[in-house]
């Protein structure tokens, strides 16, 4: 896929994603990184998946509620597809086109994983979705946060109180170990777009390695977008 900040008239503005299984800290750090990141100039949209419009932001109840479980996998890769469409052309893009540094709370590789590796849609569904879905916007990059399953669901259930445990929060630790291991196969086959951070340590070693990855790719993109000026001229 085409970089969104080349893509599509963009001329700057960078997507990062993070995906990871629950209780990765996900939430937790990418608000630490904007904090970062605006410190030092940057503008940044923080969004999330499901969710990020109102439209997708409905979807997300009927998702993580359940309701959406027992009319399959594809279905609900299909919700999935129709929310991020939605969160693509309302949030995603014009952030990018104000050049401000996108921070999103999963994407297209948690669809991967949870509707397609694990949950069983045929990869070659998943990739018609993606094509009518995305039209060529791909993250810069990905931080995909390791934890092994028991460390996560411990630290997602002590995090929700007695609140019920959504959708995907109430499976099987079997399942969520395969997610894990879904994960590292696309980190791997992609090692251009993924980073992998070992997220079993304290927060603050965690954020540091994010900040470290972050800051690298996104100047390495400025550096990228000053050569083609250059080129153009």
């Amino acid at each position: 896929m085409t970089s969104p900040s080349r893509s599509r008239g963009l001329k700057r503005g960078f997507f990062a994603t993070f995906e990871g299984g629950e209780g990765s800290g996900k939430t937790t750090q990418i608000a630490k990184l904007a904090a970062t990141l605006r410190e030092r100039g940057h503008m940044v949209c923080l969004t999330r998946e499901p969710g990020g419009t109102p439209a997708a932001d409905a979807l997300r109840e009927i998702l993580l509620s359940g309701r959406a479980k027992d009319l399959g996998a594809e279905t609900e890769a299909l919700l999935f597809a129709a929310g991020r469409r939605d969160h693509i052309e309302g949030v995603i893009l014009p952030a990018l086109r104000r050049g401000e540094v996108v921070l999103c709370d999963r994407f297209h590789d948690s669809t991967r994983v949870y509707q397609g590796s694990v949950g069983g849609v045929a990869p070659e569904a998943l990739a018609v979705m993606e094509a009518a879905t995305l039209e060529g916007v791909a993250p810069d990059l990905t931080v995909i946060l390791d934890i092994p399953a028991e460390v996560g669901l411990r630290r997602a259930s002590l995090r929700r109180g007695d609140a019920l445990a959504d959708r995907f929060e109430s499976e099987p630790k079997t399942l969520h170990e395969q997610r894990r291991a879904a994960f590292l196969q696309i980190a791997a086959r992609e090692p251009e777009r993924c980073v992998v951070i070992d997220a079993n340590r304290d927060a603050e070693t965690v954020e540091a390695d994010i900040r470290a990855a972050v800051l690298e790719r996104i100047a390495s993109s400025s550096e990228e977008d000053t050569e083609a000026k250059g080129d153009v001229a």
